[in-house]
């Protein structure tokens, strides 16, 4: 539950691009939270950084990227202590079970990167061992950060992680963050000048801290160039959802979908609002 345990304000609900999923009526808390310290009196955010989404339907015209026609498209997920399960294991499950859909084309081969490769506890108690530590994981195609306890305090005080997702993340081809993922995100620099989203109950701490990422606000997710951005939560389904449909097309997201009983595509009357800035999809 979150810290607080308040739950935000329920998604606006109307029609969107046949590329969402509804996963529950209700946005759950982002798990994972530690209590931050204070943030230092700053003037209000202004009301740029609140902006509604785009017109979800501007994704209507994208373009399918080429994959790599050879090998599988290497996906890493950083984990620390405090790493959340639910903002962990959405996309992991989603992306995983690309392989058994995409016929000759090259599936989504995940792992876990952990910063010395050692044991790591989730914040619900269960003690995960990563496959690859910073110093021997391969090159990531995508780089996904989920939250963790630390996400808006320790992690961002932690030099030689913020350091591996800056360069982890500029090589890699897409970066995904879920619900404070974006704050470790945008501590390295990767969301600057990009309309991004967070958990709803942490607008106004991102918006303080770091003014150069446009951000938006009653979305399940936004897509910018390379980087897409998550609430978090059951929504985390939401945005890798999306991306496989992006990647692979609808007839393979709606057989991961089938698999982990996910509607593909999902009801446009009653699915939550997205963000795709123009150009992110060609």
């Amino acid at each position: 539950m979150h810290r607080n345990n308040r739950l935000p304000s329920p998604i606006p609900r109307r029609p969107s691009a046949a590329l969402l999923v509804l996963v529950v009526l209700l946005l759950p808390a982002c798990a994972g939270h530690a209590t931050p310290e204070p943030v230092p009196e700053a003037e209000p955010a202004p009301a740029a950084a609140h902006r509604p989404a785009h017109d979800p339907r501007a994704w209507a015209a994208h373009t399918r990227p080429e994959l790599p026609p050879d090998r599988p498209l290497r996906v890493a997920f950083l984990v620390v202590d405090g790493v959340s399960n639910s903002e962990l294991m959405a996309p992991y499950d989603v992306f995983q079970h690309t392989r058994f859909h995409t016929g000759e084309a090259p599936a989504m081969e995940v792992f876990t990167v952990s910063p010395d490769g050692e044991p790591v506890r989730t914040f619900e108690g269960l003690t995960l061992v990563p496959h690859h530590g910073f110093a021997d994981a391969p090159a990531a195609d995508v780089l996904v950060v989920p939250s963790t306890e630390g996400s808006m305090d320790r992690d961002l005080a932690d030099e030689e992680l913020i350091a591996w997702v800056r360069e982890t993340g500029a090589k890699a081809r897409w970066i995904v963050s879920l619900c404070d993922g974006a704050f470790v995100l945008a501590k390295a620099g990767l969301l600057d000048g990009r309309a991004a989203t967070t958990f709803p109950a942490d607008y106004d701490r991102f918006a303080q801290l770091f003014p150069a990422v446009d951000l938006r606000v009653n979305v399940s997710f936004v897509h910018d160039g390379k980087a897409l951005t998550s609430q978090g939560g059951a929504r985390s389904y939401d945005v890798a959802m999306y991306l496989v449909d992006a990647l692979y097309g609808p007839e393979v997201a709606a057989g991961v979908g089938r698999g982990l009983l996910i509607p593909w595509p999902p009801d446009l009357d009653t699915a939550p609002a997205f963000a795709v800035v123009p150009g992110s999809g060609s």
